[in-house]
């Protein structure tokens, strides 16, 4: 029997993270509510924040009642995957402590997801939570089974309420009857006997199978490329130092700004492009001549299992790095360097890359895919189920 899921994760129609590319991909006939994320710090009194509330009241009336198919983008490459009978934005108290609080946000859970829950016809819904804060709707749901998948250390996660967060994740670690991990360190911080490693996938075809190159890519010349949130653990110093070292290299970065990139726009090589779709990744990433994965290296980072991994891998372009745990299977088909000099030398030499190293890289993540990785959840959870 395929379970019925109910699954708190980040905003469904956002750029995809792992836990929409395995829920899209998970087999079997099965029912899905999907919640909308609930925030892992309290809001401040700033214009930023203010606006972020806006927009989830917003989203929240707009979801009301309502069965939304997730947009393509959530899902790129998916096609007939999985899909959610309702998206709720739940209005509650983020990170919320005291008793009173947290006994409000279970009713306001149970009101908004149950109901949700109820009228999409889940029949004894496993819980799946990716995030901590979802900790006050253990035991509000009515949920047979609870799994939890931790794809981050939100202990050391920028932009997080971070004693909150490990409090609240001792909780759903408690209750979990299931816990996966996306990483070897974080697995080890949970019990042996429920916890089983789940490494991130990659859409392999969306990746590997050619691409028209982006428009946005220069003509000539040699390009280092990256994508992905420009944020605290990116390594921003450190790109404007290489790209120094490069004047006739253009440096082309994909994503939102979400820290300090003044040191980037002072480089005249550098291009700042902003966020572009999922899909549209892999005419940058087949198309540069190597891809940059440029992380500072703090207890987030050694925890983490990047997305842009595998992609940048399945892509068949040199790929230059500084060092974490996550690459070890990889490493020898990526350079790894923890200098400017370093990584300016690594893209030079990439410049003579063969279709040979390229076939190698892709190779190595042929079988890696988000299916497969689906797969091997849907057993566990099913299981839970019967």
């Amino acid at each position: 029997m395929s379970a019925d899921l109910i699954v708190f994760g980040e905003d469904w129609a956002s750029h995809p993270s792992s836990t929409q590319h395995l829920i899209r991909h998970l087999p079997g006939e099965r029912r899905l509510v999907w919640v909308n994320s609930i925030g892992l710090r309290r809001p401040r009194l700033d214009a930023a924040d203010f606006g972020r509330v806006v927009r989830k009241v917003g989203r929240a009336l707009h979801l009301t009642g309502r069965a939304k198919p997730a947009p393509r983008e959530a899902a790129p490459g998916a096609e007939g995957g999985l899909v959610p009978l309702r998206t709720v934005q739940p209005l509650v108290l983020p990170m919320a402590r005291g008793a009173l609080a947290r006994a409000l946000n279970r009713k306001l859970l149970a009101r908004s997801v149950g109901g949700a829950a109820q009228a999409a016809g889940l029949r004894r819904p496993v819980l799946w939570t990716s995030l901590p804060s979802a900790a006050d709707a253990l035991g509000a749901l009515g949920e047979s089974a609870v799994v939890y998948y931790c794809g981050d250390d939100f202990g050391a996660l920028a932009g997080v309420d971070h004693e909150a967060a490990r409090e609240m994740e001792a909780e759903i670690a408690a209750r979990a009857d299931l816990i996966f991990a996306s990483s070897p360190l974080l697995a080890a911080r949970f019990p042996a006997g429920k916890t089983h490693l789940l490494p991130h996938g990659v859409d392999f075809d969306l990746f590997s199978q050619p691409a028209r190159r982006a428009a946005e890519l220069p003509d000539s010349g040699p390009v280092a490329g990256f994508y992905g949130a420009l944020a605290p653990w990116i390594d921003t110093v450190l790109i404007a130092a290489v790209a120094g070292k490069l004047p006739h290299w253009t440096f082309v970065l994909v994503g939102p700004e979400q820290s300090d990139v003044s040191a980037l726009r002072a480089c005249s090589n550098v291009t700042l492009l902003g966020p572009r779709p999922h899909a549209a990744l892999p005419g940058f990433s087949q198309h540069w001549t190597a891809g940059l994965i440029p992380f500072h290296d703090n207890a987030q980072i050694r925890a983490s299992n990047p997305l842009k991994l595998r992609e940048y891998l399945a892509a068949g372009r040199p790929i230059v790095a500084t060092s974490f745990p996550a690459l070890e299977p990889y490493r020898q088909h990526i350079a790894v360097c923890n200098s400017a000099d370093a990584f300016a030398a690594a893209l030079e030499a990439a410049r003579n890359d063969s279709s040979g190293a390229g076939s190698a890289r892709r190779a190595s993540v042929a079988g890696e895919s988000w299916a497969a990785r689906a797969a091997e959840a849907a057993a566990l959870i099913d299981g839970l189920a019967r």
